[in-house]
């Protein structure tokens, strides 16, 4: 099985991009975050015609997530994080496999949840997602998607210029690294990618060339269940989808695996 996750930022704008992603990967199920439409307003045609069945938790304007898969389900649901109803989370479930696409808060530009509302639901939204974490310990998961937190000190380009920029203050990445610990979670990214490899997923638009000096953070995540029977074959970041006309602030990552 191959497991693509892409915080696409707006699925109509880079709907090219993701059917050219579609036709050189041929993933078996895609995870997209931040699609910023309502369903009704999802091009369900373009992908269905690419043998896609489509799971949608969209909202106006802003977030949003789906699944598309190419095998069917009935089996699926939304988890409405921190009492919001704002389109950060969808699971489908294939045989005995749950996987999930999340959106985890961005959080503002303040790391002081006092005077931030954003930084705090950020940090409320990982509290919950701990306990949803470790009640999902006995059942087989992926989890994908942008968490917004990158976790170790060289998931960014500096660590010493970022660990007081949301993204890398040292809460987030404490609660992050506990999220994975406690919920037995296994960072397939990590496992096949480290510097001095590329593992960034998101460079800011501000860079005019993000090539040139190269300021990314690994923002975007899949984590699978420590499970035998999961067996992690190989995983890659797409960068080069950074460089097209258009293009996401973020990078989709793709995870093989057999069951």
């Amino acid at each position: 099985m191959k497991i693509l996750s892409w915080n696409v930022n707006s699925v109509r704008i880079r709907l090219t991009q993701l059917l050219e992603l579609i036709l050189s990967e041929s993933p078996d199920v895609i995870c997209l975050q931040e699609t910023k439409v309502e369903n009704q307003s999802f091009p369900l045609k373009e992908l269905r015609k690419r043998g896609y069945h489509i799971f949608l938790n969209g909202i106006s304007s802003y977030n949003g997530v789906c699944i598309l898969s190419k095998e069917n389900t009935k089996n699926f649901k939304i988890e409405n994080f921190c009492g919001k109803n704002d389109g950060r989370h969808i699971q489908i479930k294939l045989k005995d496999l749950n996987i999930h696409s999340i959106y985890i808060p961005a959080g503002g530009d303040e790391p002081d949840p006092k005077i931030n509302k954003k930084f705090e639901h950020k940090l409320l939204f990982l509290d919950e997602l701990l306990k949803w974490s470790i009640k999902k310990k006995k059942t087989k998961n992926i989890l994908c998607g942008d968490f917004n937190v990158a976790p170790y000190s060289d998931d960014v380009w500096s660590h010493k210029s970022l660990r007081n920029v949301v993204s890398h203050t040292e809460i987030e990445r404490e609660k992050l690294i506990n999220i994975l610990k406690k919920g037995s979670w296994v960072d397939s990214i990590r496992k096949f990618i480290n510097p001095p490899n590329n593992i960034f997923t998101w460079w800011s638009y501000r860079s005019k060339d993000f090539t040139k000096n190269n300021r990314g953070r690994r923002l975007d995540h899949i984590w699978s269940s420590d499970k035998e029977s999961i067996k992690l074959k190989n995983a890659k970041i797409l960068s080069h989808t950074r460089k097209l006309a258009r293009p996401s602030d973020h990078v989709p990552i793709l995870l093989e695996l057999a069951l």
